[in-house]
């Protein structure tokens, strides 16, 4: 089969999935598919020591202004420690990590460390005992 050049701009452009179909996603959902991937991982990893860990994404951490006046590093991700009422709570900030991302192919990785950096850090263990490919990019 002969291949076709791509003449005068008329290939293919943009995405392959429109908006407005069904099982179109968007960057949202897929931070989101990134963050919970991330989290089955270390919970394949270490079991029964992650049942009642949250997980969860904001956009942008509540003080932003606060740390922006004081010209202060702007988390990633935040460990919030249990409750009465909750188990303890990974969150990790989607606007500020898409930031620092050096892009697409760079987003699952960041994203994969922000979430075992918390985590070491709620069960008081080095990222590096947590998750053994920490840091290091696939």
């Amino acid at each position: 089969m002969a291949r076709r050049r791509n003449r005068h701009g008329r290939g293919l452009r943009g995405e392959v999935m429109l908006p407005t179909h069904p099982g179109y996603r968007t960057r949202s959902d897929r931070f989101d598919d990134m963050v919970l991937d991330s989290a089955q991982r270390l919970h394949d990893i270490w079991g029964k020591t992650l049942d009642g860990v949250r997980f969860g994404v904001d956009e942008i951490p509540p003080d932003l202004e606060q740390l922006a006046a004081t010209s202060a590093t702007v988390p990633m991700g935040a460990y919030t420690p249990a409750t009465a009422e909750d188990g303890p709570m990974i969150t990790v900030y989607r606007r500020v990590v898409e930031q620092a991302s050096g892009g697409m192919d760079d987003l699952q990785d960041l994203v994969h460390d922000v979430v075992v950096e918390h985590t070491a850090e709620m069960l008081g263990v080095a990222p590096e005992t947590l998750d053994p490919v920490y840091r290091r990019r696939y």
